[in-house]
């Protein structure tokens, strides 16, 4: 099941600064550019994908802009039920 949900400007501006950067890590480059590949469409985020957003999330080195970008990621996570 799909959600309705599209990743918004202040996000997409996010994962952007996430993936120019070079210090960022590759997981966060990861949820970063499928934050960025749902901004238009009402795609749902991958496993793997999802993975890497909660991997950047936790990690304590993460930057406030690759969190929100996995924090984007995370929020078109389909439910499984």
């Amino acid at each position: 099941m799909s959600k309705n949900e599209k990743t918004g400007s202040r996000a997409a501006s996010a994962a952007s600064r996430t993936l120019r950067s070079i210090s960022s890590s590759k997981s966060a480059k990861s949820a970063a550019g499928s934050a960025l590949s749902q901004r238009k469409s009402s795609n749902v985020t991958s496993a793997r994908a999802a993975s890497a957003a909660s991997r950047t999330l936790r990690s304590s080195s993460s930057s406030k802009s690759a969190k929100s970008a996995a924090g984007s990621t995370l929020t078109q996570r389909s439910r499984r039920k």
